[in-house]
């Protein structure tokens, strides 16, 4: 038995329609031994999403030439692909990480995403010190939808969302299964009749029954304790925002439809992924889940830090070419490009949706990032950064913001944070830290 009478098979407890409920715990300290201790009104809201991708660019062939808004800069090699939606995208260059740089590549996925020093329990596992950048906006902007947060990605592997140390939300990459989640049972779009899975409703009343339970049983819990189990709450409210807003009227919003479902023909072809395909399906998803108000908040990984996807016409894996590939990295270089492709086609799937005399984009906070600028080096020097939208007008477009004196890359995210709502005087910590915005960004 466990100090204060605490062990792990401790739950809530409640009655239901007679019956007796339990709802689980997470693992307390209290249960441990010392040794073992652990958009209001009816204006269109605001969206934040990240498109992430893995290894980098070659910063050379990357930032564009002039600075300032319109004609007065040119996109580079490898952003050319943007050339169809430059005037509604910023690109950032010149700015750096301050995090210490003392794991590659995950030092920079933690730094440029949660604004943090990486934690590092030991060489082989290393974790977000802080929530990642799509939480903070989740925390502030995602309790009104169905969907707090979306966690998607173009090839299965693990993702850059985190609630906190050792707590990631892990992304979702099979098209037909985000299909299914998203507008298979419990979805109705306007107009449409629907009904409440009496599981679910039953489960919202189980967690109705355990209140009581609950609220006793957190008054004999430590600081360390309360933080953790209102981190393993953090999903059952979840749960409960879900339940309530699949007994409300959907949103009525002109551009909102269910989609075409999009088959499940994405396997691998010669060891190949078919990576355009797939991202693209799941960016036509996620575009209208957002036009249909099913969340306002996602993170979508089209290829994860350090991966080593073969892609068509290149002659090894893509982290193994970055160091590899003799310079000047034609085929490094031409996987960026790709990749910039896939960034403009979900750019311009977001621009597509008309949102009153807008659009979607218009309304959306777009930020695209890597762990690290050049993948030999592992640097985290001239960070790669193209935001799209202007988050309801609160960020520009068409320019690129050239840094003068390596200003820390948390500038940026802050400006972002804030454009979309969260009230904050701060981002990151420690190195990372940031408690001015970059105004050349802001509107």
């Amino acid at each position: 038995m466990a100090a204060h009478g605490i062990t792990r098979r401790r739950v809530l407890r409640g009655l239901l329609g007679g019956a007796a409920v339990t709802v689980g715990l997470p693992l307390l300290e209290i249960g441990l031994t010392d040794r073992r201790a652990l958009a209001a009104g009816s204006a269109f809201p605001t969206r934040f999403g990240l498109f992430f991708w893995g290894n980098g660019v070659l910063p050379q062939q990357w930032i564009p030439t002039g600075e300032g808004v319109g004609d007065a800069w040119t996109l580079s090699e490898e952003l050319a692909p943007l050339a169809s939606v430059k005037d509604v995208i910023t690109v950032v260059s010149g700015t750096s990480l301050k995090v210490p740089n003392t794991i590659p590549h995950y030092s920079g996925e933690a730094g440029v995403l949660s604004g943090w020093p990486v934690l590092v329990h030991n060489h082989e596992n290393q974790t977000f010190a802080a929530p990642s950048i799509d939480q903070i906006v989740a925390q502030a902007i995602g309790g009104d939808t169905r969907f707090r947060s979306l966690e998607v990605g173009a090839y299965p592997g693990r993702g850059v969302s985190y609630n906190g140390p050792d707590n990631q939300n892990p992304p979702e990459s099979n098209p037909a299964a985000l299909f299914e989640r998203l507008f298979g049972g419990g979805f109705r779009a306007p107009g449409e009749e629907g009904e409440v899975d009496p599981k679910l409703a039953l489960r919202r009343s189980v967690l109705d029954a355990v209140g009581e339970d609950l609220r006793r049983f957190q008054r004999g819990l430590g600081v360390a304790d309360r933080a953790r189990l209102d981190q393993h709450l953090t999903g059952v409210r979840e749960l409960e925002r879900r339940i309530a807003r699949l007994q409300e009227d959907p949103p009525q919003l002109d551009a909102c439809a269910r989609p075409a479902a999009p088959g499940d023909d994405f396997e691998d072809i010669d060891g190949r992924p078919q990576l355009s395909r797939r991202n693209r399906a799941i960016c036509d998803l996620v575009t209208m889940a957002l036009a249909c108000d099913q969340t306002r908040v996602f993170s979508h990984v089209i290829t994860r830090p350090i991966n080593n996807l073969l892609h068509p016409g290149a002659s090894a894996g893509h982290h193994q070419l970055t160091h590899d590939e003799p310079a000047p990295q034609p085929e490094v270089n031409a996987i960026v490009i790709a990749l910039m492709a896939e960034l403009a086609y979900f750019i311009e799937r977001l621009r597509s949706v008309p949102e009153g005399d807008e659009t979607l984009l218009d309304h959306c906070a777009l930020l695209a990032t890597s762990e690290l600028s050049w993948g030999r080096l592992h640097s985290l020097d001239e960070f790669p950064i193209v935001i799209a939208g202007s988050a309801n007008g609160k960020l520009r477009t068409g320019m690129h913001y050239r840094s003068p004196f390596a200003e820390n890359t948390s500038k940026v995210m802050l400006s972002l944070i804030r454009a979309c709502g969260v009230n904050t005087a701060s981002y990151g910590g420690d190195s990372g830290r940031a408690e001015d915005g970059l105004g050349a960004i802001e509107a």
